[in-house]
């Protein structure tokens, strides 16, 4: 794999981790395009995964460190109650947010929804590097997103905020996201709307969401890598794609963002019934 064929799969990992068209379907097909062989890729996407997952980290470092004080502000009033002393335990909040209702709110969404992606993805694991990752299934799966993104909008209030049981739903709905083309960012985002959020809330929990599950199985397969001697011989190619896939990634979370807040997903569901016809009679 040369510099360009790196630069791309970067940028295409970056842009596509975030905007709802599917980024695991567009590193196949981009590979696919390429010429590149999808034998054992998983680790690799997998560790580009980190870098999207960096990115989201700098650009929710406010809200990430507001839940951080939340949590340890939760487990401080626990011990306190423990010994007793639950009248003088003080517990740590961070600001109230324009678009949640508390920070202990989405801290719980956050810690629920990430339960029902965990547990099916590692009863699927075996599966995702090999029957999942065919063309036709990228290509029916965009479909069935496209879909699911207008049953969303068509159907959603948009006048409800976070709660543990809206987190647990959206966490289903990530489910989806491990069939490649279905999009992490498109399957949560259509959950949230489902459960009653508004588009930005909805997306900015998506991005927050995603966090867990993209440091879990980067990080797995890191240490996967490093238990069979492989992490040694990841050089240059990586390293290129993951500093690609950092800097789009920063821009795909800024331009979806603003987009959402004004527009529907079904402009992207546009784009994904299209690539989806283009695969079946071109790939």
């Amino acid at each position: 794999m040369n510099f360009i064929q790196s630069a791309i799969l970067g940028l295409v990992q970056g842009l596509t981790e975030f905007i709802p068209v599917s980024s695991t379907g567009h590193l196949i097909l981009t590979r696919k395009i390429m010429g590149l062989d999808l034998v054992g890729t998983l680790s690799f996407d997998a560790i580009l995964q980190l870098a999207t997952g960096l990115a989201v980290l700098v650009y929710f470092w406010k809200d990430i460190w507001n839940l951080i004080k939340t949590l340890f502000g939760w487990l401080g009033q626990k011990i306190g109650q423990a010994n007793g002393l639950a009248e003088s335990a003080k517990e740590i909040r961070g600001p109230e947010s324009e678009l949640f209702s508390a920070p202990t709110r989405l801290l719980s969404a956050l810690i629920i929804g990430t339960i029902p992606a965990l547990v099916l993805g590692l009863l699927l694991q075996e599966y995702m590097d090999t029957i999942f990752r065919g063309t036709h299934v990228v290509a029916y799966t965009l479909i069935a997103g496209a879909i699911l993104f207008y049953l969303a909008e068509k159907y959603a209030k948009q006048d409800s905020k976070i709660n543990y049981k809206k987190g647990f739903w959206v966490g289903v709905f990530q489910c989806f996201a491990l069939v490649p083309g279905f999009s992490r960012s498109g399957a949560t985002i259509s959950g949230g709307l489902f459960t009653g959020l508004t588009r930005e809330a909805a997306t900015r929990f998506s991005f927050l969401l995603s966090l867990p599950i993209i440091f879990g199985s980067g990080l797995k397969k890191v240490w996967d890598l490093a238990q069979t001697g492989a992490l040694s011989q990841v050089e240059f190619p990586l390293i290129i794609a993951s500093i690609f896939a950092f800097i789009s990634g920063l821009l795909a979370i800024h331009f979806l963002l603003k987009f959402l807040r004004n527009h529907s997903l079904n402009y992207f569901g546009i784009y994904r019934i299209l690539l989806a016809v283009i695969i079946l009679v071109w790939l």
